[in-house]
Order: structure tokens, then sequence, then C-alpha cells
């Protein structure tokens, strides 16, 4: 099928990009507009899905934007790729758990370019690093799907800063870790957006 591939390197407003999100999974469904595939990146946000709960936010001066998706809270902030996509399952097969392990798989299969060994689990949604005896989250996945629409996305941490997840319970996960391709010593990662790109083709 054929999926638009759109990418955008300034930072994009969070607010604005779900509204632009919403519309294209309603053109999609109408037959009106192909499916999706984004990268981008949002200034620092702290975002809640539909299952987030008040006593994972830590830091009670922070601002929450409530959204659709489905999972906790988490954030987005500079150096972390936000990929968001459109997808109509109507003519994929109509499998959740499917399109999240494909997504994990993706989410693998790029940071196995950077030669990082990459796992998914399934207690926890998403992609973690097995690292001194403990994991550590580099992917997140957020789904939201609607008439069979899927959108929303996930992020791979690249070179954000990680201190600044202290304020939250990112996921619902107390004292969870959190690493990135910088923190894990890859220092050319300037390709990424393609690597995205060829490796979400080359699944969806």
């Amino acid at each position: 099928m054929n999926i638009e591939v759109k990418i955008t390197k300034k930072p994009v407003d969070y607010k604005e990009s779900i509204i632009l999100l919403e519309k294209r999974a309603n053109d999609v469904f109408l037959g009106k507009k192909k499916e999706l595939l984004w990268i981008l990146e949002h200034n620092t946000v702290y975002t809640a899905g539909s299952s987030a709960s008040e006593k994972d936010v830590l830091n009670k001066e922070i601002e929450i934007i409530k959204t659709n998706r489905g999972g906790k809270h988490t954030l987005h902030s500079p150096g972390q790729k936000v990929i968001y996509f459109v997808l109509n399952l109507n003519k994929r097969g109509k499998n959740i758990r499917k399109l999240v392990r494909k997504i994990e798989k993706c989410i693998i299969e790029v940071l196995k370019e950077f030669e990082i060994v990459s796992i998914g689990d399934n207690n926890n949604i998403g992609v973690w690093i097995n690292r001194k005896n403990s994991k550590e989250k580099i992917g997140a996945i957020g789904i939201k799907v609607r008439k069979w629409i899927a959108y929303h996305g996930f992020t791979i941490n690249v070179s954000n800063d990680l201190k600044i997840y202290n304020n939250i319970n990112p996921c619902g996960i107390k004292n969870l870790k959190l690493t990135s391709l910088k923190n894990l010593g890859v220092k050319n990662f300037g390709n990424i957006n393609q690597v995205i790109i060829d490796k979400f083709l080359s699944i969806f």
C-alpha cells in the first residue's frame, strides 16, 4: 500500500500535530487521503494517555496535556524522534496486537542499524535494552484505533535529555530506567530519519 512520508525538521507544536493526525485519520477512513508516516520532534511536553493515573505525576508543577492515545504518561523533548502514523487496519487486518508487534519490530530493526540489540516485552509495551542486569527503555508506543484506523505512533530516544523524565513515572513504571542512542555510545545518527523510513515501509 502507498504511504505518504513526511519529515518536519523544526519542532512541531504537540496540540497542532494531534489536530492534524485526527483529521488525517478521518480522511484515510473516508478514502480521501493516503496512509501517513510522519517523522518529527516536539519541544518539551508531558502527555497523558487514556489509562494515565495522577499518582504518576511526581512534579505537580508541570503541565500535562491529556490525549486520546492509549498508554499512560510520557514525555517528548528535543532529540527524541517522534514517529506518527495513520494506518488503515480495515485493509491490513483488524489485529491490534499484531500491529503493536510490527511497530516493536520496526524499532528493533532501526536500532540494529546502529549496532544496538533490543527486545520487546510481553508485559510492558515498548522496546528495551538489556544492560547491566536490568532493562532500560529506549522506544515507547502509544496508539489510538477508531473505526479501525490506527494512529498516533512511537518514539525512539536518540539524544534527548533523560533527566527530565524524573518529573513523572514514564509509562506508569516507578524507577523506570531509560536510555538513548547517545547514552549507548552512538555518535553518528544523522541518517536515522532515512533508516526509520526504510524499516517502516519494509514492515508496513
